[in-house]
C-alpha cells in the first residue's frame, strides 16, 4: 500500500455568482416551484413567498436579489380577503472565512418592498435566514468530489485538511484563499 501525502500551499478558489446562486437554490429555494414561503404554503389562501433569487457582486459585497409575491389579508372560505402584492427586494453581504466554511456577515438590506407588513416578514428572512443558508462547507464539498476519485482517476484521493484564510469579491468572482493537505493512495 502506498500513501502519498500532498501539502498544498496557498490555493486560490474562484467562485462565480452563478455557483452561489445554485447553492442558494439548492439549500433554500428547493420546493418544487422554487419558492421559499415566508407565510403560508402552496395550499394557503393567504401567503407570502420569495423566489427567483439572483446573485451578483457589487464592490466588496455579494448582492442577492429576490422576487417577493404575496396575498396578504384574512382567509375566508378558502379565499384570501386582502391585497395581492408583487415586488422585489435586495440584500447584500460581506464574505467571511469561517475555518472550512465560506460564510457571510454584515447583512444589509439594500431594497425594501415598500409594504410595512411584507417588510416585517422579509427582514428576518433577508438578514438572517438567507446568509445562513448560503454558507458552504468547502471541505465537505471537496470530500464529496473526491469520493469517487478511484473510479474516475485510478487514485483514491482524500482531503485531510482545509483552511480558508480570506475571501474577497474581485469584479465578477468571489476569490477564496485557502490551503490544505490531501492523501493519495
Amino acid at each position: 500500500m502506498s500513501l502519498v501525502s500532498i501539502k498544498a500551499g496557498a490555493i486560490e478558489l474562484r467562485i462565480s455568482s452563478k455557483a452561489l446562486e445554485r447553492t442558494l437554490q439548492a439549500q433554500l429555494f428547493n420546493s418544487p416551484e422554487g419558492r421559499y414561503y415566508l407565510r403560508g404554503d402552496i395550499k394557503s389562501a393567504c401567503y407570502a413567498y420569495a423566489d427567483q433569487p439572483s446573485v451578483s457582486f457589487i464592490n466588496d459585497r455579494i448582492v442577492v436579489h429576490v422576487r417577493i409575491s404575496s396575498r396578504l389579508g384574512a382567509g375566508l372560505f378558502g379565499k384570501c380577503v386582502g391585497l395581492g402584492y408583487g415586488t422585489q427586494a435586495d440584500v447584500s453581504f460581506v464574505p467571511q472565512a469561517e475555518g472550512e466554511t465560506i460564510g457571510f456577515r454584515d447583512a444589509r438590506i439594500e431594497k425594501f418592498t415598500g409594504n410595512k407588513e411584507l417588510d416585517f416578514l422579509i427582514v428576518p428572512f433577508l438578514s438572517r435566514k438567507l446568509p445562513q443558508q448560503m454558507k458552504v462547507n468547502a471541505s465537505e464539498m471537496l470530500r464529496q468530489l473526491l469520493q469517487n476519485s478511484q473510479k474516475t482517476t485510478g487514485y483514491a484521493m482524500k482531503l485531510d485538511r482545509l483552511r480558508i484564510h480570506s475571501m474577497q469579491v474581485d469584479k465578477d468572482v468571489l476569490v477564496v484563499d485557502l490551503d490544505g493537505a490531501m492523501s493519495v493512495d
